[in-house]
């Protein structure tokens, strides 16, 4: 089995970015699954059921989310709807959406299951515990898991890493939007990577325009941010897993992406 996790998309430049680059990944890697962080793919920061439709329209079997998931109120409904899109599995049970699903093709399951780390951001319940009754519950259905674990702190993203080694196919991180060059296969069979890093534009700080992040900084006043439309990336990783669950490979796939038309400012690009 091959997997394409594709990092954080970023504004509409990041869904560009995808459109722009996906079909290429496609042909030459020959995926299976392909899993999507839309977590901030409207307007840089959160997700709308019309931003999610366009990452599934674009090829996307299932869209991990994070802390922003509830940015948007409109996409509530569509949550609990789409079983094709995960929020953290450690919010709220009664909140919207689920952090659990089983894509499948061609006669093979994957499991994606998305977390949210607790130290500098918030969830309701330890990751550490949530993983081990999620895959409790996963048993069965595929010997095939992906976890999105979103979290700060390298730290934890490490120690959830080690954690599930030989228990789930790929733990892979998100949120910083900076991809870490520790991409390998724990000695379990895990692929793991501290964080994908993003697909959008690396220009900026972290997806934002570089003059805002910078007058936030010097001022520390309230600055409205927008994203940055500045040298596009595409961010992701290519995993192979045997028939096990158990991953062979892992590689960092860092792209740059030049629009065909020239780039109209961030504002328009995050319609």
């Amino acid at each position: 089995m091959k997997l394409l996790f594709i990092g954080d998309v970023v504004g509409g430049l990041g869904r560009r970015t995808l459109a722009g680059l996906l079909p290429e990944l496609r042909d030459r890697h020959e995926p299976d699954f392909v899993v999507v962080n839309g977590e901030n793919a409207a307007g840089g920061v959160g997700i709308t059921e019309r931003t999610a439709l366009e990452l599934l329209d674009l090829g996307a079997d299932c869209i991990t989310l994070g802390n922003h998931a509830y940015r948007h109120t409109e996409v509530y409904g569509f949550l609990d709807r789409e079983e094709r899109i995960v929020r953290p599995a450690n919010y709220p049970k009664g909140s919207p959406g689920r952090g659990v699903a089983v894509v499948k093709r061609d006669g093979m399951a994957l499991g994606v299951v998305n977390l949210s780390g607790t130290v500098f951001v918030d969830a309701a319940r330890s990751p550490f515990s949530e993983i081990d009754a999620v895959l409790a519950d996963l048993r069965g259905q595929t010997t095939h898991v992906l976890v999105d674990m979103h979290a700060e702190a390298t730290s934890e993203k490490t120690a959830m890493g080690w954690h599930l080694d030989g228990r789930v196919t790929a733990c892979v991180g998100t949120h910083t939007h900076v991809p870490t060059a520790d991409a390998r296969v724990l000695p379990g069979g895990t692929a793991y990577c501290t964080d994908v890093g993003m697909t959008g534009p690396r220009g900026g700080v972290i997806g934002v325009k570089s003059e805002l992040a910078l007058k936030r900084f010097l001022t520390m006043t309230n600055v409205r941010f927008d994203t940055s439309d500045v040298d596009p990336w595409l961010n992701a990783v290519l995993i192979e897993a045997g028939p096990d669950g158990r991953a062979t490979t892992i590689e960092q796939l860092l792209h740059p992406w030049t629009p065909v038309q020239p780039a109209r400012g961030g504002a328009e690009l995050d319609r």
